[in-house]
């Protein structure tokens, strides 16, 4: 690679790591119980095996950073960067910054998945149903979105579009069957609240469950960015390119999906993240699909870290749940944006 280009891949990430340490740094401090920014250094510190001398980890506060705050930062963090890449790769996929990583249907499965499980009370056999549920929905309704393309014989964008739009909208309906019917108060909130998307009471074991898929999801996206580069001169230009354009976009919106599938699944459904956030950092850094897809990992995750520190200390000490802040947020920064480039899309078209 060009010295150029790998000073400025650097110089990029380690921005926005930078930003995003600060973030987990202040998700962790903030709260109705404030702990100090240096005793929440000592406590990662000491949890990465790097003890800072002069300091006991974690201090008094030790309980609070471990078992409380520190697993739901890391589940935003990691929701964050799924959604952030997802959505930086539909929109090289669709040539289009509106594309979101629900876009084909896969947040819709999933959320049927849930709600699916939560009303037939599948939830009281364990409480891993719920995200088992989410996942086995998002990996369905992949399926289904491809299976129908290939019965068309074109898999070309907007069929993919379209199909998930016509997906999204069926499973949008009987969504809202099951809430219409819900048995009682406790089962309507519960799927609300799931719909809405949060990260209270995340625990180590959904920082586990989805720690795995989704840096592993991360970094083979990454992998794809000199690809999706080639994508964005349309079919025509990328054959000529060398590319083998239809196994390649399966290949990519089926590994976004499971990837989509796994963030959901411990997070609910939360919106604007895969669709801001690559959008804003492309008028930043630039189309380039090498540079954006970690750019927009990291920024995900700060955004989402961020956004969910504001769902707990805006109205404490009621906490709203997170979905419901990066739309207030991400709405109107979105138009912003849209409206900054006078119809211009950032590279895309």
């Amino acid at each position: 690679m060009p010295r150029r280009f790998v000073l400025r891949l650097l110089v990029v990430c380690g921005v926005l790591a930078c930003g995003l340490a600060v973030a987990v740094v202040a998700g962790v401090a903030l709260g109705p119980v404030r702990i100090p920014p240096l005793e929440v250094v000592t406590a990662l510190a000491d949890d990465l095996g790097l003890p800072l001398p002069g300091d006991e980890a974690g201090g008094q506060h030790a309980t609070v950073i471990n078992y409380i705050r520190l697993p739901r930062v890391l589940v935003g963090a990691l929701v964050g960067a799924a959604l952030g890449i997802a959505g930086a790769t539909m929109q090289a996929v669709f040539r289009n910054p509106l594309a979101e990583p629900g876009v084909i249907g896969v947040s819709s499965g999933a959320a049927l998945g849930a709600v699916a499980a939560i009303y037939f009370g599948w939830t009281a056999l364990t409480p891993w149903m719920l995200p088992a549920t989410a996942f086995v929905g998002a990996v369905a309704a992949m399926g289904f979105v491809f299976m129908v393309a290939a019965l068309r014989r074109n898999r070309g964008p907007v069929t993919l579009l379209l199909v998930g739009i016509a997906v999204s909208a069926f499973f949008g309906a009987l969504i809202s069957i099951m809430v219409a019917t819900a048995a009682n108060d406790e089962e309507l909130r519960g799927i609300v609240f799931w719909l809405q998307g949060g990260l209270g009471a995340r625990t180590w074991q959904h920082v586990q469950l989805a720690a795995a898929p989704v840096v592993a999801g991360c970094l083979l996206l990454t992998v794809f960015g000199r690809d999706l580069n080639v994508l964005l001169l349309g079919d025509d230009g990328a054959r000529a390119a060398g590319l083998d354009v239809a196994r390649q976009r399966v290949v990519i919106l089926g590994l976004t999906s499971l990837l989509t599938g796994a963030a959901v699944a411990v997070s609910g459904v939360i919106g604007f993240v895969g669709l801001v956030v690559p959008h804003a950092l492309r008028l930043v850094i630039g189309p380039d699909n090498r540079i954006l897809l970690p750019a927009s990992a990291l920024g995900g995750a700060a955004f989402l870290v961020l956004a969910d520190l504001i769902a707990r200390i805006a109205f404490s000490p009621t906490s709203l749940q997170v979905g419901i802040v990066t739309a207030l947020f991400g709405a109107p920064v979105f138009l912003a944006l849209v409206l900054r480039r006078r119809g211009t899309t950032g590279g895309l078209r």
